[in-house]
């Protein structure tokens, strides 16, 4: 029991510190990688630069990842046209992809990519060490990585980590 007990303060400690001390890679890791949207065009998250990007890595099997969405749906209505911009990347096939998509219960109102080994690989570079998701990281306007988080974040958790920086 002691030894659960303490892996579990771990990882609530390891996840604190990833939202409040990003790793060594930057924002420019984030801003140079780009991945296929649901047309299949490939679209780099650079084309974004000077906004408040949010880059959330999830996927369709994934049910906290799929808890967050309507609370990112709702925060891109919110906040968007002060500079907010979310960016899905989906770790998954991308007709799996394609069909979540078609029949959610809700409509994303901000791009969704599909990756996959690359995906994940990049996850892994900007601190998610354990490959678990959702894993959503934070670049500022200036391209500066601000906060990276290994788990479930909801509204007021990640209205925290952007008021700040919009």
């Amino acid at each position: 029991m002691v030894a659960v007990l303490a892996g579990l303060a771990g990882y609530s400690i390891r996840n604190a510190l990833l939202v409040t001390r990003p790793p060594a890679a930057t924002g420019e890791t984030v801003l140079k990688a780009a991945f296929d949207d649901l047309s299949g065009h490939t679209q780099t998250i650079g084309q974004w630069r000077g906004k408040v990007v949010v880059v959330n890595f999830w996927a369709t099997w994934c049910p906290p990842c799929l808890r967050e969405i309507p609370d990112f749906i709702q925060m891109q209505n919110d906040y968007g046209d002060r500079g907010l911009q979310f960016v899905g990347i989906a770790i998954d096939r991308p007709e799996k992809v394609q069909a979540f998509a078609a029949n959610a219960g809700f409509r994303f109102n901000y791009p969704v990519l599909v990756g996959a080994l690359e995906a994940i690989e990049l996850s892994r570079v900007l601190g998610n060490r354990q490959g678990a998701l959702p894993f959503t990281v934070v670049v500022d306007r200036a391209g500066k990585l601000s906060a990276v988080n290994l788990g479930a974040l909801d509204a007021a958790k990640l209205s925290k980590i952007i008021q700040p920086l919009l």
